[in-house]
């Protein structure tokens, strides 16, 4: 290879865009080579596998099996061997939706089981259903602030059970209540631990309070009312020391003790009444406190948090996990003064509410039916255990509008007995093939049904052509399968006949003095292995080196196929990269093809000189019928104009013939003429009939140059005239003030003034000197 040689394919490597290697702005339906049919589907789900023994040709590696379907056919794949497993979705389980809570078996969200067999990049959709059944049984447990200021609050809820029951039974028939109480964590700084003081935490009051505690259950779920109002009434208000309560440890274990508070697997609410705001995670630390809850039911047999001093407060994200988990929904009953706090808490909880609490609790009946029916009028369709690899999307179709793409199926304003569909769409990674079979749930935020989900990866291929240590494969060399071959370890090449130890036979890949296999491939076992998209016995036919048209070799699919370097079009299209089209579409105008100014080259109008735009309508150069016979028709009429010198001369196949302006030639008034002269204007006609023109000329009834400059004349006159007043009246206005300015002047001089003092001022009579001040 000579020195020019190597310069030139140097410099042919480090220009951008000029390399061979064109992977990196290769079409973007393109598919990677493969070295078998599992890799091929795995890489794109838009990439399919041919199976046909015979399908790679000469020099073809048998990676060039992996395209896009298009592709294949394209290159004479018949359709029986195009392997393209495809997705598929099958509902196991799907029990109707309950109307209403009398059966044995309430369903209110369907299907109940659903099993994919999902390809990697593959997309696949299905319908979920939720009707929320009416008469659906609720429990609400009752957590109520037990701190000093909540005294009148507590009274009220001992009045309140039976209302509270009777607002519930207008929803269903079946409510069990429970009741719960918090105060704040029995160490400093949060309670006083003088041991009068933890006896009594309020000896200033005139009624005696119980000792602090954290959280208590009082009163497990139960439908019986006359209960739950002997334990409510049996309650007494304590005390604290801080402002903030320990509400937070209180909720989470009535969330986490589901045994102990009773809960059913059904509508769950927790209805939190506090008039202050609430410690979290971080604020253990003033007490010594750092070792973060657990999240476990820490309940003794006097219903107690017994490790409240041992565990932190749990942080909101944590409470925000467990409620979800637990299927709680949270109303916050709080007063005006804390009101945006618990508002602010709402948004980081999913599925709960805040309301303002009356000072005494006695709107508490009101607010619990509010929450509940805001609360329930909203379908929140979430995912639980996803898999690492698999990923989802919601389409909401509610009652009043659609919604696409969501991170969670939501909808609002559902009434009972609705139905809400929601579409979910699924997809995976190749790298959750690994992982075999994964499983997950969805279920809507407040209830305990679930959808249980499995994904079968689609990563192998079934081409039902198996053989274990084929012929083709050089007997027990190699296992067929796909339409190729699978080698032992030891052996190599298309039906697996040479070792690895042989040695490379280059003169069988060596045509013509050529590099073997004309430096697009290697020779393995005496034969070439050509690179992506070259062919043939010796790689000699690239069908990635044709020219490109618009990003895309011969212009993409639609306009033609790359054949060994060459451009093959289809049938509309033509030239060396199948860029022209042969429509005319494009050029047509209502005065013919390019407006009767140019020709229809690959559906662009190619224009005449002088015309120019889209369609050649356009020609600022071009002299027009009046401009180009204007100065015959000027100097035959009135003899003046450019050619009066030579008239005869320059305007022998020109007839010109003086009309009055009322007369007409019958013409259309339209096609007449207008050109400005020297003195005056010209009107005339023009008419072309086999070289010989003829012109009607209007005669001179005034001269509208002369009538124009005596109208230009009068107006400049009378706009004159205007400044001149305008100028006039402000000298004399200026010389009237300045006259009377001088005259003010000069009676301020001629003004006498007298000194007199004033009765009310009074000088000083005493003055204090400071003795010790040193005047420097």
């Amino acid at each position: 290879m000579d020195l020019v040689t190597v310069i030139w394919a140097v410099g042919f490597l480090l220009i951008p865009g000029l390399s061979g290697n064109k992977e990196t702005i290769h079409q973007p339906d393109s598919c990677k080579h493969t070295l078998s049919c599992s890799e091929c589907i795995k890489s794109h789900s838009r990439c399919v596998w041919c199976s046909d023994k015979n399908f790679t040709q000469g020099g073809e590696i048998e990676g060039s099996r992996c395209a896009t379907r298009l592709e294949l056919l394209q290159r004479g794949c018949d359709e029986e061997h195009v392997i393209d497993p495809k997705g598929l979705v099958d509902i196991v389980t799907n029990a109707p939706l309950s109307d209403n809570a009398d059966q044995d078996t309430i369903t209110q969200l369907a299907p109940q089981k659903v099993h994919l067999k999902l390809r990697p990049g593959e997309k696949l959709k299905f319908k979920v259903r939720f009707k929320r059944a009416e008469g659906y049984p609720i429990d609400l447990y009752y957590l109520m602030d037990l701190s000093y200021s909540m005294k009148d609050d507590l009274e009220n809820v001992k009045k309140l059970g039976s209302d509270i029951l009777e607002v519930l039974h207008k929803v269903t028939k079946s409510v069990h209540i429970g009741f719960g109480s918090f105060v704040d964590k029995t160490v400093l700084p949060y309670v006083n631990t003088v041991k009068y003081q933890l006896q009594n935490p309020c000896p200033s009051r005139s009624e005696r309070c119980q000792p602090p505690f954290s959280y208590r259950h009082v009163l497990s779920l139960t439908s019986n009312l006359t209960l739950f109002q002997q334990r409510v009434s049996a309650e007494n208000i304590s005390g604290n020391l801080d402002s903030p309560e320990g509400g937070l440890d209180a909720i989470l274990q009535a969330a986490v003790c589901t045994d102990r508070i009773g809960w059913r697997n059904v509508t769950r609410l927790l209805v939190f009444a506090s008039d202050d705001v609430f410690h979290m995670a971080g604020d253990g630390k003033l007490a010594g406190i750092y070792i973060p809850t657990d999240g476990h039911c820490h309940l003794n047999e006097n219903g107690e948090y017994s490790h409240s001093n041992m565990y932190d407060y749990p942080s909101v994200g944590h409470l925000a996990q467990i409620l979800s988990e637990t299927n709680i929904q949270p109303i916050f009953a709080v007063t005006s003064n804390v009101l945006p706090t618990y508002e602010e808490l709402c948004e980081l909880i999913p599925k709960s509410a805040v309301g303002e609490l009356s000072e005494d609790s006695s709107n508490v009946v009101n607010l619990i039916s509010e929450a509940y029916n805001n609360l329930s009028s909203t379908v929140n369709l979430e995912h639980v255990n996803l898999p690492k690899g698999i990923h989802i999307s919601y389409d909401s179709h509610c009652p009043d509008s659609t919604t696409e793409g969501q991170s969670q199926g939501q909808c609002s304003g559902v009434k009972i007995s609705q139905t809400v569909d929601f579409d979910v769409t699924l997809w995976m990674d190749k790298k959750t093939c690994q992982d075999g079979m994964q499983s997950f749930q969805l279920r809507v935020l407040g209830f305990s049904e679930e959808i249980n989900v499995e994904v079968e990866p689609l990563c192998d291929c079934k081409c039902n052509d198996e053989e274990v240590f084929s012929s083709y494969c050089s007997g027990a060399q190699g296992n067929y399968s796909c339409g190729v071959c699978s080698c032992t370890d030891g052996y190599l090449g298309k039906n697996c006949e040479c070792t690895k130890n042989t040695l490379d036979t280059e003169v069988n890949c060596i045509t013509k003095g050529s590099m073997p296999c004309n430096g697009r491939g290697k020779c393995q076992c005496g034969r070439c292995a050509c690179n992506k998209n070259v062919r043939g016995d010796f790689c000699e036919c690239d069908d990635d080196s044709c020219e490109w048209h618009e990003g895309q070799p011969c212009g993409g699919s639609s306009r033609g196929t790359c054949k060994c370097g060459s451009c093959e079009c289809t049938s509309n299209y033509t030239g060396s990269a199948c860029g022209c089209s042969l429509d005319t579409s494009a050029c047509i105008t209502p005065s013919g093809i390019c407006s009767g100014h140019g020709k229809c080259e690959c559906n662009k109008c190619v224009c005449e000189k002088g015309y120019f735009n889209k369609l050649c309508s356009e020609c600022p150069g071009c002299q027009t019928l009046c401009q180009k016979h204007s100065a015959c028709a000027e100097c035959k009429a009135f003899g003046t104009g450019p050619l009066r010198d030579n008239c005869s001369l320059s305007c022998t196949l020109v007839s010109v013939t003086m009309i009055k302006a009322s007369e007409s030639v019958g013409e259309d008034r339209d096609g007449w003429c207008q050109e400005k002269t020297e003195d005056t204007l010209l009107t005339f006609h023009v008419a072309e009939d086999k070289g010989l023109v003829t012109i009607h000329v209007q005669e001179k009834e005034e001269n509208a140059y002369q009538t124009n400059r005596l109208i230009f004349g009068l107006v400049l006159g009378i706009v004159l005239l205007g400044l001149l007043v305008i100028v006039s009246y402000r000298i004399i206005v200026e010389l009237f003030d300045r006259r009377e300015y001088q005259r003010f002047l000069k009676e301020r001089k001629n003004e006498q003034w007298n000194d007199a003092q004033n009765p009310l001022y009074k000088s000083a009579t005493t003055t204090v000197l400071n003795p010790n001040f040193i005047q420097e």
